[in-house]
């Protein structure tokens, strides 16, 4: 399935207008290729993610678009879905670099189908903006032209094992989608550091991620009596875990790893059934843990979707300012390498909702990678609640990152 973004009739006026004001010069088409899930279980991720690069698209084309000298880009987005595929993604950015022309990339939502484009893209002439795929080789494989917006699993992981340690909880049972890579090194990284403050793993359950029926891995951990639950998947198979546990009488703190917006969830589990349970994640989009910005962002997203973002979108729509601001920079839109590189030199720009934790002034470090802050949400009468900041040093995670091979 592939998408092809216009803009709206009121937003075109805006853009006549604009044209208008420039007479003479030339107004040309800046192709931007999305590749991402929007059909099956990851496209509670993939679909907000392309209609945030919309969006943004949208708003940068309604400002008079990308001036370049006397070029003015107007953006166009071109959507493929790649359904969380490694082939599938693969094939849609081929189609995107071969036969669409597109030479900026961006979306990839999910740590496999973006692993596969990774594989390739830096023998492609082309510039490739990862969002919320987490899994950490990613950035360390020296890729030039790859950025990635979201920190990796294990960054949010260690900082999580800290904070259930700091709850004086000692025994936890994990359940979650263990065969996926970046959900076990999220575990990892939070056992390690969970062992430091005393506790211990009593047991890892795998669930697939289509799978909808946990109780058998359930009443396993019910009669392991744990003190806590740490639950790591997508949001729909997560959901069904927290409302079977509770079916089940599992009476335990639960602790959870989804980034699911409260719609999202809500279309499996009961808001009784959620409240109190957990989520440590990257400090992402909540209204109570958000800026001006992100507020707006929220109100313009929800306006014109009829739906609210959810958490882990804004990572995709920062991505279009950052590669605007990178073109900017580089003063062409034509050379995908000098435009790969004035990214590596930016700072954060004013209009990213997510809030980014600089490196040395820049948005990305020299890994092409960027940090938020980790926080604690909790869901409190029905929506989520971010409760702190949690323990982690991004200088610190870099120069870790910097370290690993591969």
């Amino acid at each position: 399935m592939k998408r092809r973004f216009t803009i709206g009739a009121g937003l075109a006026a805006a853009v006549l207008a604009a044209s208008t004001s420039l007479a003479g010069a030339a107004e040309k088409e800046l192709l931007v290729g999305v590749s991402d899930a929007l059909t099956g279980p990851a496209a509670v991720y993939g679909v907000p993610q392309a209609r945030a690069v919309e969006l943004a698209a949208e708003e940068v084309n309604a400002a008079g678009g990308i001036r370049l000298g006397e070029d003015t880009y107007k953006i166009t987005v071109l959507s493929y879905d790649d359904k969380a595929n490694p082939t599938e993604a693969s094939n849609s950015v081929r189609k995107l670099l071969d036969r669409d022309g597109a030479r900026f990339l961006l979306g990839f939502c999910c740590s496999g189908a973006t692993g596969a484009v990774a594989s390739f893209i830096q023998n492609e002439d082309a510039v490739m903006l990862v969002g919320n795929a987490a899994e950490r080789s990613i950035t360390t494989r020296g890729i030039d032209n790859l950025v990635r917006t979201r920190p990796p699993a294990d960054y949010t992981g260690a900082a999580a094992g800290t904070f259930v340690a700091s709850k004086g909880h000692k025994r936890v049972a994990v359940i979650g989608a263990l065969e996926t890579s970046f959900y076990a090194m999220y575990v990892d990284a939070f056992e390690r550091e969970f062992v430091k403050g005393g506790g211990e793993i009593v047991t890892r359950e795998a669930f697939g991620l289509k799978d909808r029926d946990m109780t058998p891995q359930l009443t396993k951990i019910r009669a392991l009596e744990p003190d806590a639950l740490l639950v790591v998947g997508y949001v729909e198979p997560a959901a069904f875990v927290y409302r079977q546990s509770v079916e089940l009488g599992l009476e335990v703190p639960r602790y959870g790893f989804t980034s699911g917006s409260e719609e999202q969830f809500l279309r499996v589990v009961s808001a009784e059934q959620m409240e109190g349970v957990w989520d440590l994640r990257p400090t992402e989009l909540t209204l109570q843990s958000t800026g001006e910005t992100g507020r707006a962002y929220h109100e313009n997203f929800t306006a014109r979707f009829g739906v609210q973002p959810s958490p882990s979108s804004p990572y995709a729509y920062d991505q279009l300012y950052a590669l605007r601001d990178a073109i900017l920079k580089a003063g062409t839109a034509e050379d995908a390498a000098a435009v790969a590189r004035a990214l590596r030199e930016l700072p954060v720009p004013k209009e990213a909702v997510m809030q980014y934790i600089p490196i040395d002034g820049r948005m990305f470090d020299e890994n092409g990678q960027a940090y938020t802050t980790n926080g604690a949400f909790q869901w409190q009468d029905g929506q989520w609640v971010f409760v702190q900041e949690l323990p982690s040093v991004a200088e610190d995670y870099s120069r870790f990152l910097s370290s690993v091979d591969g």
